[in-house]
């Protein structure tokens, strides 16, 4: 992979309609303190705020006097939203044809306010992709020089493979954490180490905080003991146990609260120690390892 990405990800989806609603002012304070703080990388996709969070972003950006080079920028495509912004929509689906792909980009471009995409992700898979058309979208638009890396999100290893027999894929974003772990069991993660992808997480705190449920209560009754141990947060602890996973995962984090932002950074100095990484691994799951 080209781009070097931060070991912590800003995730911006809340950070427009769908969430915050930030001004412009706010907006380019927070890109601001991101990257005092180191975390340069932002990660977004066209249908975010309905398609209205790229531009209001790229404002903020703009603004902030920060160069483009100090950056990266992450996007998504693919999927075609119900929203005011697209009224030929009759039902949300993907669209991976070589002329969306590539007017995609270019409208992420526009909105942004910048002429490259440090790393372009096909959002979700669709059952009717193919790979040769999506491989003639990249190579033009890495050929024109507006996208750098190109990756996936949500990506089987099978899928994966079928966009590899033409196009090179440098990563994938995908769900991962300590209550959704399921890309261990699938092979997902060991297949990225093998084809040697950077691992990007959503959700990588799995929404825990917010979760009424068994394994939730499992997961709250060890991490208890152990946040006084660590002399950390919960929080922090959920983002250390997918950091010790070996397929050196990027966390993204869709907090926009700063002292949780600098949080986050500090959960990469903390070392679980291996059997600290069973225990959660076994409140999660509700039993032994086989």
């Amino acid at each position: 992979m080209k781009t070097k990405l931060s070991d912590i990800i800003i995730g911006c989806m809340s950070w427009g309609i769908w969430g915050k609603n930030f001004s412009t002012k706010e907006m380019t304070d927070l890109i601001h303190f991101c990257v005092e703080e180191g975390n340069i990388t932002f990660d977004h996709a066209d249908i975010y705020g309905g398609y209205t969070t790229e531009a209001a972003f790229g404002k903020a950006f703009a603004e902030s006097g920060i160069e483009r080079e100090q950056v990266q920028l992450i996007s998504k495509c693919g999927i075609q939203y119900i929203t005011e912004e697209r009224p030929d929509n009759r039902v949300k689906f993907y669209d991976y044809s070589k002329e969306y792909i590539i007017w995609s980009v270019e409208q992420s471009l526009k909105n942004l306010k910048t002429d490259y995409l440090d790393v372009l992700l096909l959002h979700r898979p669709s059952p009717l992709m193919q790979s040769e058309e999506i491989n003639e979208a990249v190579v033009k638009l890495q050929e024109e020089g507006k996208i750098i890396d190109f990756g996936v999100s949500n990506f089987t290893a099978s899928q994966m493979e079928l966009l590899k027999k033409k196009t090179p894929l440098t990563c994938n974003q995908l769900e991962f954490s300590l209550v959704q772990n399921s890309a261990i069991d699938q092979g997902t993660l060991d297949y990225l180490i093998k084809e040697d992808m950077k691992v990007m997480s959503w959700s990588p705190l799995g929404g825990f905080f917010g979760l009424e449920t068994e394994q939730a209560e499992r997961v709250q009754q060890v991490l208890k003991p152990m946040c006084e141990k660590y002399n950390a947060t919960s929080d922090q602890l959920l983002l250390a146990w997918i950091l010790k996973h070996p397929c050196n995962v990027a966390p993204v984090i869709g907090t926009s609260n700063k002292e949780r932002i600098k949080m986050s950074n500090q959960a990469l100095q903390i070392n679980l120690d291996l059997q600290d990484w069973f225990v959660l691994y076994e409140a999660s799951r509700g039993h032994k390892v086989a």
